[in-house]
């Protein structure tokens, strides 16, 4: 049997990171991001990546470490409010931007991850979003042509997983982990609690350990996305 657990991210990430390169990262907001992968990401100085992601972390958080660095070249997002970096970024023309609906982004990555090249919606139709892409009518309903989405490498975060690289997700952290996990050439995966293999439910197992190349052990800070507080009626 194969080898898949590491010692750290560092380590996890050897040989597969280099210029030019695409990355998908799970999460969703601050939830469910490979915060540790990340860091390592950065560390290792490769340029030029694309990145996959719902968002681009905050400021100096998640993703938004990888803008400070501009180690980001083209992002492929559904969300990138909360980064005033992006924002200043694109808007001076450092960054490319490529906008998906929620939805389409997701189904992309889950298509990619199928071998599946295309697939039609109606989200878009009539939209920026739809601009130069192939449309097609079905039962007198106009759909857009999108493509898959493959990636060099996906990193992701789960709850649990065992030595396999069997995962189970938590919660919100299922947007997008599952997914990109698929669709990634090498896929490694952190996670909170490490477990010997057969001590999953399969019945629990949201990402079979096939897609896993690599596993590491990791904490995690979990960070607030925004923090809203009511004042004390006493105050």
């Amino acid at each position: 049997m194969v080898n898949k657990v590491y010692k750290d991210a560092k380590s996890a990430l050897e040989g597969f990171a280099f210029d030019g390169m695409t990355v998908m990262s799970g999460g969703f907001g601050l939830c469910g991001i490979p915060e540790n992968l990340i860091i390592a990401l950065r560390d290792t100085g490769v340029n030029g990546i694309t990145v996959i992601s719902n968002n681009c972390g905050v400021d100096s958080w998640g993703l938004g470490l990888l803008l400070e660095t501009k180690q980001i070249k083209k992002m492929i997002s559904s969300y990138v409010g909360e980064n005033k970096e992006f924002a200043r970024q694109y808007l001076s023309g450092e960054l490319e931007l490529e906008f998906n609906p929620q939805g389409t982004l997701a189904e992309r990555c889950r298509a990619g991850g199928a071998g599946i090249a295309g697939f039609y919606t109606k989200t878009g139709v009539g939209t920026l979003v739809a601009d130069g892409k192939e449309t097609k009518v079905f039962n007198g309903e106009t759909y857009v042509l999108e493509t898959g989405l493959v990636a060099d490498l996906s990193i992701v975060k789960a709850w649990k997983g065992d030595k396999e690289g069997n995962l189970i997700f938590r919660k919100t952290a299922r947007n997008f982990n599952p997914m990109m996990a698929t669709a990634g050439k090498k896929c490694v995966a952190e996670v909170e609690i490490l477990v010997e293999a057969g001590e999953l439910d399969p019945d629990a197992i949201h990402t079979p350990g096939i897609y896993v190349d690599r596993i590491v052990q990791a904490t995690f800070e979990k960070r607030i996305e925004q923090r809203t507080v009511r004042k004390r009626e006493n105050a």
